[in-house]
């Protein structure tokens, strides 16, 4: 029985409710051991009970656990104490989607793109990691009052076995797709159609299916076609429109395939919302039979691809009763037979990429010409495979070109060695090229490296960004010595960004970070999406500029900088000028986030405001780090952790190899807002 006030593992202090489901209740706790609120999720009794259930929920709230991404609800512990079964999870100062939509009636178009694009990223990140969350719905996606959309509830759905209730059905219905109706297999595209009704309700402010039962809706899901969001606002473009659509086709193979495929049209409907670029699958090719794929056939074995909830179930059983009932399927059969023979009396015809319908060659043709392409790239590589080897044996020429290769791969490899020199003969000078200053003072000081600012007034980067330091990057200086940082003045930035476009450059998971300073919050948070960036926190602060009043002033990574697709990008709104100063008092805790961490190992802790104070410089094991700050400068800053982790090991049990026991240098960074003082 949950208390207000008792203390749950030994640190965390039950202090309010704030929610209920049919399975758990949420309660807001403090983390007394990382001075932290969170959110402790506690299933109800009559799960508690079932020791099978607790089995299966532990198993899948420990593999949510691995799931770091900031559009997820992060899960930091799981554990249980007297009878008593909990999830500790990132405690969200929001509202869900649901409660969102049903203030706003509905949403606009810009707004609830750009809502799905978070969502799907999440979704991506999960897939990505094997884990199907399989209740995607308003209620599960909670909206901060920062503006970040953050998915909750992974792996609930997938851990739910016999004892859930008829209200998880009925809250999830509205949302769930036809094969999950069935009570077939399901996977990522299963989530794919649960977004897309999402989007459809963020869009009309209403579900596309209803009825008087969970049965007669999971019907709809299954026969009915889905109704145009077009059909209900006319604002909504064709492309989001088309999105939608293909969302939520009945046959799996003609939805989305993946959430990244989801996510690039959605970006492009920003850019280009009236152009008709979305495309759908021909129904005439829905007959066609699909070969499971390696992964559904070994699920399917495994059971891991069905959901074996009695209520789903039950729900499946209704389904299939009451269909047989009107003869749906009778009618659907011979409808399809009839079909099928008119298709067999007509050509064979496919589909090129812009709809239109020519005439095929016959599968045996294709088959030929298959095997004829297939000998012709054998006698290739046959070939390829004679000639290298008769120049290895001098037979085509002499060996000079692999003694060359030899010398080159040998001079590769000194070079190689040379720059991963020993800390004696000095450390690599980092790049901080492009970055912020006080970006700029965090990774020069994670190195050991003291920094001094100086100006650069012919830079034509924009302000307080890092031209160029001495010693130069890629050279090499004694640890403790002082790099001198050259920072643009900003006074011929103006004609380097008149001229110069900033564009998202995709390569190798990379992009470019655009300007967004001199727009508005909602705009600015657009900008960043369509980049592949994250919105993350938006602090008022005082700024001379009055131009720049109730716009953003300030961000956190600098115009033009390449960083990891989906970095959180941190903002300032100006209030206007003003003389403001801020405070910070907190516990660090130690970078568990961080890659192979463990409790004594030495780190190195900076923390830098955005203005480049450095309010803490130190090495310790020993976390937390009590912080008493004031007359802060600057409302923002950013913590940076870096530490040398090792790898856990491994044995085969097969052959008794060892594997793992590298060593790493990690860097763990915590975006930090201060609090303005009076």
């Amino acid at each position: 029985m949950i208390k207000i006030g008792m203390i749950i593992g030994d640190r965390y202090e039950v202090l309010e409710k704030i929610g209920t489901g049919g399975m758990s209740d949420v309660y807001k706790a403090k983390d007394h051991k990382l001075n932290r609120l969170v959110a402790v999720k506690v299933l109800k009794q009559e799960f508690s009970e079932n020791e099978n259930f607790v089995s299966k929920f532990r198993v899948e709230a420990q593999s949510t656990a691995g799931l770091m991404h900031p559009n997820i609800v992060n899960v930091y512990d799981v554990g249980d104490e007297d009878g008593i079964n909990y999830i500790v999870m990132e405690l969200v100062d929001g509202i869900t989607l649901k409660k969102y939509i049903e203030k706003k009636s509905r949403l606009s178009v810009k707004e609830a793109v750009s809502i799905a694009i978070q969502v799907a990223m999440g979704l991506e990140a999960a897939h990505n990691n094997n884990i199907i969350h399989r209740d995607i719905k308003p209620q599960n996606i909670m909206i901060s009052k920062e503006g970040k959309v953050k998915v909750t509830d992974f792996g609930i759905a997938k851990a739910a076995t016999s004892n859930t209730i008829t209200s998880n059905v009925m809250g999830s219905v509205h949302y769930t797709s036809p094969e999950q109706a069935r009570g077939g297999y399901s996977d990522a595209k299963s989530d794919i159609y649960s977004l897309g009704i999402t989007l459809f309700e963020m869009l009309t402010g209403r579900v596309p299916f209803n009825g008087d039962t969970t049965v007669a809706i999971a019907i709809k899901h299954i026969q009915e076609d889905l109704p145009s969001p077009a059909d209900y606002s006319d604002d909504i473009p064709i492309s989001v429109e088309k999105i939608v659509l293909k969302c939520c086709q009945k046959s799996p193979d003609r939805r989305y395939q993946t959430a990244a495929e989801l996510i690039s049209d959605l970006k492009r409907s920003l850019i280009t919302p009236d152009k008709d670029f979305v495309s759908l699958s021909d129904p005439d090719e829905e007959g066609a039979t699909r070969v499971a794929s390696e992964e559904e056939t070994e699920a399917v074995k495994n059971g891991s691809g069905r959901m074996s909830d009695t209520e789903q179930m039950r729900l499946k059983e209704d389904v299939i009763r009451e269909y047989d009932k009107e003869d749906h399927y009778d009618d659907y059969d011979r409808e399809r037979r009839r079909k099928r023979r008119q298709y067999d009396d007509e050509d064979i015809y496919e589909y090129d990429r812009d709809g239109r319908r020519g005439a095929s060659q016959p599968h045996g043709n294709m088959e030929k010409v298959t095997i004829a392409m297939a000998v012709i790239l054998a006698v290739l590589i046959g070939f390829m495979v004679i000639l290298l080897v008769g120049r290895s044996l001098g037979v085509f020429g002499n060996s000079e070109d692999g003694a060359e290769l030899a010398s080159t791969s040998a001079s590769s490899a000194q070079v190689a060695d040379t720059n991963s020199g020993s800390s004696e003969e000095g450390i690599v000078v980092p790049d901080v090229s492009g970055q912020t200053y006080a970006e700029a003072v965090s990774n020069l000081n994670a190195k050991g490296f003291k920094v001094e600012k100086s100006e650069d007034a012919s830079s034509t980067l924009a302000k307080d960004t890092v031209s160029y330091t001495n010693p130069a990057a890629g050279s090499r200086a004694a640890s403790g010595a002082t790099v001198m940082v050259f920072v643009s003045t900003g006074a011929n930035a103006q004609t380097s960004a008149a001229t110069t476009e900033v564009t998202t450059a995709k390569a190798e998971g990379q992009v470019t970070v655009p300007n967004v300073i001199g727009m508005t919050s909602e705009d600015a948070v657009i900008t960043l999406v369509e980049a592949g960036l994250q919105a993350g926190n938006i602090v008022e602060t005082s700024n001379e500029d009055t131009n720049l009043m109730g716009l953003i002033c300030a961000q956190s990574i600098a115009v033009g900088t390449s960083v990891s697709e989906g970095t959180t990008i941190n903002m300032e709104l100006s209030t206007g000028p003003a003389t403001v100063t801020y405070s910070y008092t907190s516990d660090i805790g130690a970078p568990t986030e961080g890659e192979n961490y463990t409790p004594g190992v030495s780190v190195h802790v900076t923390l830098v405001t955005s203005d480049g104070t450095t309010l803490l410089n130190t090495t310790t094991a020993d976390f937390p780090i009590q912080m008493n700050s004031k007359g802060i400068t600057s409302p923002t800053g950013t913590i940076t952790f870096v530490y040398t982790a090792i790898a856990p090991t491994t044995t085969n049990p097969e052959t008794g190899e060892v594997s793992g026991g590298e060593t790493k240098e990690v860097t763990v960074t915590r975006a930090v807002t201060f609090t303005q003082e009076n």
